[in-house]
């Protein structure tokens, strides 16, 4: 509907109207609770004789209050990981919207602002007591004590599902009160204390919480990093900032690269997380951030350096990519970057449409040096573009399927210097879409993407059949296999509709489809997803990434189906692509079928897409002694299972088949108690049949049902759980039977009756402890807490 002057006038009317409720709300409570501080906490009240923030309260928050108030998608922003985070505050504002026009402020906890102060002057409302101190005030005026208190005086309804009014969903209204108004909020709300839609925290906690904020919510800081952590840091800091051009080169593209990892200075992983920080000073001086929306933004400085930065938020599974900054790592980076016998005459400026693309950015580094290095720890790359800020909602991810398989084009065999070299070139002459800024136009930069695609594949498939006239068609070798040793060789990545997983090794059967990665792709589609995606950006923005990411998954695919026979390629392409776009078909034919290389590989079987993933795992986890080589990461195979009729049943459950799985949650953990009484956890990942995955909407009628799936595997996948299973293990034929024979929601009632731990039960936190314990024992290198914003309330 059109803004017409009077509807526009009643906006303006309204807004002024409810500016002005809150300035009187303001004034009253003023009145009551005193004068307003905005900077009481620009830094922590004194901590000397009061109860530890960090012993004593910081658990309770990590382990009830940052399993939902975490990252980028935390509610209202407040996030509740540190003091810092406390201090900031909340604010309405989203930092996930698909419909902005214009570019949001960055609210980037650490980075855009320090002080809670400044954190007031960008909007954030204060959760602590920021009107005259007492330990009355303390409570009654700090959002945070009144969020808690309402949940203990309103506990949860004793239903298993909770009513309607309780909206969980993804995109759910947001709401922010603020502590002037929060009595007339919580009288309209009396269910929505905190944690929401969750039970509430234990008397003993809320009696800690209560007593910290009375004492004015003081925090004796972290301990400090222990003397050879702290020595390991200046070295690698010396490292990162040495003077040559060649150093600095290196340096810059390591920081855009790294900048969204936990960095950790041992071998072993354990010890503080860092960040890859640039500074406008060097080591030896306090850290200055210079804050920019991309890492390949301009610093506007002379030189930055980089530095390490200690993490002080908590480790959480949705975000938790871990790097290893240890020595062999330096030594290893000297080796590719450092010895090489090649010379940098000057060093690459900022202007976006170079910087946006590394392949034209970094040209002058050795292309074999930095396929080596993403490919030394593939996994951690591509799980930037997985757990990275833009993999979140529907939109974001149905450019994926449910499961697939990824391997990497040989950096010898696979690609020749020269192939790559050509390829770099021809990629460079096509901007990804952080060259146009965070505002793009819609029409005129997608036209421009698409041209050069074009010209990009035209070069592409151009050398293709030369190099086939001197080398022959693809090969098996053409694949990475991991040097023997290396599990990143292939990853398995799982699509749970509106978040995702990465993971090493091949997991599950083998699945629809795959891709092979080369170098120019894998550089393409980390600075597409990860360098240069800004969350805050626009609907413009956002859509671009979306849909050039289309272009990049079928290159990827592309490259997997060239090693088929030419005979089976356009079956696989119209498996793939059924009911798909015309111009996506149009683009598979334009990689896959006018290609006229023949693939160097023998087939002996009608079915040679099974046969090739069957050689390909082959590859990949054959060793000399005939055991799996460490190569191939079989931790989250079934066949690990050492109890046989426990193993059988799990296998059953995998091949479960068919439309009844779409009753199923995406993502699942279930919790199995043996014999003996000790408990074992699995994970049930619906695999969701699609036809295609072209387009960005209407995603429902791209499904096939019949061909949805399921992945049962040890251990923990994925950050997001949507349901919790609890059962014994001659259970499990039963936990199957019912899940195969699902027909409506009525049927997931009576399984979920039998078998779920829901929000509402009141063991909830008790199971929620017992499952990060298990975690932790597990050791998942990506682990962390798990996040329960998608948990279903069913």
């Amino acid at each position: 509907m059109p803004i017409t002057p009077l509807r526009h006038l009643v906006c303006v009317l309204m807004l002024m109207l409810l500016a002005g409720c809150a300035v009187v709300a303001k004034q009253g409570f003023e009145r009551e609770y005193g004068t307003s501080d905005p900077t009481r906490y620009d830094q922590s009240p004194p901590a000397q004789g009061k109860l530890s923030y960090q012993q004593k309260i910081k658990p309770i928050f990590e382990s009830r209050c940052v399993v939902c108030h975490a990252c980028y998608d935390a509610p209202c922003q407040l996030k509740l990981g540190s003091w810092e985070g406390i201090a900031r505050g909340a604010s309405p504002a989203l930092v996930y919207d698909g419909t902005r026009l214009t570019e949001a402020p960055t609210t980037r906890l650490f980075t855009d602002a320090l002080r809670a102060s400044e954190w007031r002057e960008k909007g954030f409302a204060p959760v602590l007591n920021e009107y005259a101190d007492s330990p009355a005030n303390n409570r009654s005026a700090s959002l945070l004590y009144r969020a808690l208190e309402l949940k203990q005086q309103h506990p949860l309804p004793q239903v298993d599902v909770l009513p309607k009014a309780f909206d969980f969903g993804l995109d759910r209204e947001q709401s922010c009160p603020r502590i002037e108004t929060y009595d007339q909020y919580a009288a309209r709300n009396p269910l929505a204390g905190m944690p929401y839609g969750l039970p509430g925290i234990s008397d003993a906690e809320f009696a800690l919480i209560a007593q910290w904020l009375e004492q004015g919510a003081p925090d004796d800081g972290p301990a400090p990093a222990p003397a050879q952590e702290q020595s390991q840091l200046e070295a690698w800091e010396r490292f990162l900032n040495e003077d040559s051009l060649k150093s600095r080169l290196m340096s810059r593209y390591l920081y855009e690269h790294l900048f969204l990892g936990h960095l950790y200075l041992s071998s072993d992983g354990r010890g503080n997380a860092y960040k890859l920080v640039r500074s406008s000073t060097p080591p030896g001086q306090p850290l200055k951030l210079i804050a920019t929306r991309r890492p390949f933004d301009d610093p506007q400085v002379m030189r930055p350096y980089y530095r390490l930065q200690r993490d002080l938020e908590p480790i959480v599974a949705k975000t938790h990519m871990p790097y290893r900054f240890d020595a062999a790592r330096m030594a290893r980076y000297r080796e590719l970057f450092l010895a090489p016998a090649y010379k940098v005459a000057a060093l690459p400026s900022y202007a976006p449409d170079t910087a946006s693309n590394a392949l034209a950015t970094f040209h002058d580094l050795p292309t074999d040096s930095r396929y080596r290095f993403l490919l030394d720890d593939a996994q951690f790359f591509v799980m930037n573009f997985i757990k990275g800020p833009v993999c979140r909602g529907q939109l974001a991810l149905n450019v994926i399927r449910d499961r697939f398989w990824v391997f990497f084009a040989d950096p010898e065999t696979g690609i020749s210097a020269d192939a790559v070299e050509i390829a770099a070139r021809e990629a460079a002459l096509a901007p990804l879409p952080a060259a146009w800024g965070s505002e793009p136009g819609i029409i005129g930069p997608w036209r421009a993407y698409a041209k050069q695609e074009a010209q990009h594949q035209k070069a592409r498939a151009d050398f293709q059949r030369k190099a086939a006239k001197q080398r022959g068609g693809p090969k098996l070798e053409y694949v990475w296999d991991g040097d023997g040793n290396n599990p990143n060789a292939s990853l398995t990545i799982f699509r749970h509709f509106d978040s995702a997983t990465v993971v090493t090794g091949l997991v599950g059967e083998p699945p629809k489809t795959a891709w092979v990665m080369t170098y120019p792709l894998f550089e393409r589609v980390f600075y597409l997803l990860s360098a240069g995606f800004d969350v805050y950006g626009s609907l413009a923005h956002q859509l671009h990434s979306r849909l050039y990411m289309d272009f990049l998954r079928m290159e990827g695919e592309a490259n997997f189906i060239a090693l088929l026979p030419k005979a089976a390629r356009p079956g696989t392409v119209a498996n793939w692509y059924r009911d798909a776009r015309d111009d996506s078909i149009a683009q598979m034919k334009t990689l896959v079928l006018d290609n006229p290389v023949e693939t160097g590989i023998r087939y002996r079987s009608g079915d040679p897409q099974t046969q090739l993933f069957s050689m390909l795992a082959k590859r990949i986890g054959a060793s000399k002694d005939g055991r799996i080589s460490p190569a191939l990461d079989t931790r989250y195979a079934l066949a690990n299972e050492a109890d046989a009729t426990l193993r059988e049943a799990l296998s059953q459950l995998a091949r479960v088949r068919g439309a009844s799985l779409a009753w199923l949650p995406e993502s699942s953990f279930l919790e199995i108690r043996d014999k003996s009484g000790a408990l074992r956890y699995f994970t049930l990942l619906r695999d969701t049949g699609h036809l295609n995955v072209t387009r960005m909407l209407r995603e429902k009628n791209e499904l096939a049902p019949d061909e949805n799936a399921l992945t049962v595997a040890p251990g923990f996948i994925g950050a997001y759980p949507n349901a919790f299973y609890r059962l014994k293990a001659d259970e499990v034929p039963e936990f199957s039977a019912a899940i195969a024979t699902l027909k409506s929601e009525a049927d997931y009632r009576r399984l979920a009756d039998r078998f779920a731990l829901r929000r509402t039960n009141p063991d909830f936190w008790a199971f929620s402890d017992a499952l990060h314990a298990a975690a932790r024992q597990v050791g998942r290198p990506d682990g962390g807490l798990f996040d329960y914003n998608r948990l279903e309330n069913r």
